[in-house]
């Protein structure tokens, strides 16, 4: 049996403390400039990726999405190289330092050879990916 919560005034949320922003979270330039120039690395790195996506919407030629999602990796990538080498870097920073490199890394690398690998035609040939959709049952290019 529950009993009745006594009527009274609601608990209040509790604020958080000792919760450290990630290092390198500083505006990368002074507050004397507009928001999207002060916190240029996170702008350059989605305009490349807005780039990649608008080839890959957009592209009218062959192998036109392999070129956009190229384009969309290595904006990832060029994330974490300036969370690499940049000192202060604004809203690209999420976790440590460590991590944001290993995850961005990780994914634009991924979303590279996934590209490269990619059907019909692909620009890079893994014999390993052939020998597992052999044992799929997928003829042999």
């Amino acid at each position: 049996m529950t009993e009745p919560r006594p009527a009274g005034p609601s608990r209040r949320a509790v604020k958080t403390t000792g919760t450290l922003p990630p290092e390198g979270s500083a505006a990368a330039l002074g507050r004397d400039h507009a928001l999207p120039v002060r916190q240029w690395p996170i702008t350059l790195v989605l305009l490349v990726v807005g780039a990649g996506l608008a080839v890959t919407w957009f592209a009218d030629f062959k192998d036109g999405f392999k070129y956009g999602l190229l384009i969309l990796g290595c904006g990832v990538l060029l994330g974490a190289v300036l969370r690499l080498v940049l000192p202060e870097v604004g809203m690209l920073a999420v976790r440590s330092r460590f991590t944001d490199v290993i995850v961005l890394t990780f994914l634009g690398a991924s979303i590279v050879l996934l590209t490269l690998v990619a059907q019909p035609n692909p620009w890079l040939q893994i014999p390993l990916l052939d020998n597992i959709g052999q044992l799929m049952g997928r003829p042999k290019h």
